[in-house]
């Protein structure tokens, strides 16, 4: 009986590694893409000032 609940806990502590690892590789995609979104519009609001200094 004893063994049968361990082997339950190791198949939800797995499940549960699996599922947060999921999250955080899709998180990291979210991210990478915000970075990408504010590097964009940094640039155009360097290009901006640029113009408006000539």
């Amino acid at each position: 009986m004893e063994l049968l609940k361990m082997s339950k806990l190791k198949s939800v502590m797995l499940l549960l590694v699996v599922v947060t690892s999921l999250g955080t590789l899709g998180g990291c995609a979210t991210v990478e893409g915000a970075g990408k979104d504010i590097q964009s519009a940094g640039e155009a609001i360097e290009e901006g000032a640029e113009e408006a200094a000539n």
